[in-house]
């Protein structure tokens, strides 16, 4: 199991002997009741690192991004999203399915953003025949692209001025940050809640936080009880957050050129390849080589989602030796086909 290179995601990362014993040794208590000490130092520190009121942890990013548009939307609301976000395309339509709320999906920008002129189209007029449209969700990275502070920057202040909110899922914003040098509040300026995700790049086995201000919190709370996300002594999952955020933040850049490097190696082999901005990859493959090609990485215990448009994850339990690996089966392949 060690030796597989594992591509498919960055959601397939091992937690380390040391976080597994920072997990092991974490001081918990009864979540629910709130007196779990870790979870509470997890919520305090991401809070006050992005700059907002209060925190509330989540086992998951897809739960924590439905509670949020569950408390920002109400029954035939509407929200506005990009037709390949995940809380519209990847969630089972989460949002209509429990929260009655309406998804009003756009077209993305090739920066992975919405255009200001796409969103005000889609504001609904006040009028009984429409649904209310109350809500913006952006995500950051989407695909792998950073979204430019400049476009975050206008198009939530349009949306406010219109009398949206606004909502981040930050599934992968860590790596956003870390792409851009910037500080975490600068990256959520201008949204009324955000999604922050523990697992994925960061390396955490679960989790993610939501932040907004109290009132929001509060109602999320109330949302996070009905959907099955209270626990009771989940400071052993909150434990492996605080050490991703003091060990694993700024070495997502190494995921970056890992990326970059395994994206060059297949362009020289004559691949369309999307060059990433992140840890992720989009490399073309030839429909009648998509089985063949799978099999060959698989006998040499690379894991990888192919197909005519196949994805590529690094992240931090693959090392560029490992990546040289890689090209070399894809080298290989190549030869012999």
């Amino acid at each position: 199991m060690n030796d597989v290179i594992d591509l498919r995601s960055d959601t397939v990362t091992q937690p380390s002997p040391e976080m597994r014993a920072v997990m092991a040794a974490a001081p918990v208590g009864d979540d629910v009741y709130g007196d779990d000490p870790t979870v509470n130092r997890l919520q305090d520190t991401l809070a006050d690192r992005f700059g907002f009121e209060t925190a509330l942890f989540f086992p998951s990013g897809t739960q924590s991004n439905l509670a949020a548009l569950m408390s920002h939307c109400g029954r035939g609301d509407e929200y506005l999203v990009g037709q390949e976000a995940h809380t519209y395309k990847y969630e089972q339509g989460g949002a209509a399915v429990l929260g009655s709320i309406q998804p009003q999906p756009l077209e993305h920008e090739p920066h992975g953003g919405l255009s200001i002129e796409r969103i005000a189209a889609a504001i609904k007029p006040d009028d009984a025949h429409f649904a209310r449209t109350r809500l913006l969700a952006l995500e950051n990275t989407i695909g792998g692209r950073v979204l430019p502070l400049a476009y975050l920057e206008s198009v939530t202040r349009f949306a406010h001025e219109r009398g949206l909110r606004t909502h981040l899922d930050g599934a992968r914003l860590w790596n956003a940050i870390v792409k851009q040098g910037i500080a975490p509040r600068t990256a959520v300026a201008g949204f009324d809640s955000v999604s922050v995700c523990l697992s994925k790049g960061l390396g955490a086995p679960a989790g993610s936080v939501l932040l907004g201000n109290r009132d929001f919190i509060g109602v999320a709370r109330r949302w996070r009880k009905a959907l099955g996300g209270s626990m009771r002594q989940s400071g052993i999952l909150a434990a492996a957050g605080l050490f991703a955020l003091e060990h694993h933040v700024e070495r997502l850049a190494e995921d970056h050129a890992n990326a970059a490097f395994l994206a060059a190696g297949l362009q020289e082999l004559g691949l369309p390849v999307v060059m990433p901005e992140t840890n992720i990859l989009y490399v073309d493959v030839p429909v009648r080589q998509v089985v063949p090609l799978y099999e060959h990485l698989a006998d040499c215990g690379i894991r990888a989602s192919i197909g005519a448009h196949t994805r590529l994850v690094t992240h931090l339990n693959v090392s560029r030796r490992q990546i040289d690996i890689v090209l070399q089966a894809f080298r290989d392949f190549a030869s012999f086909r």
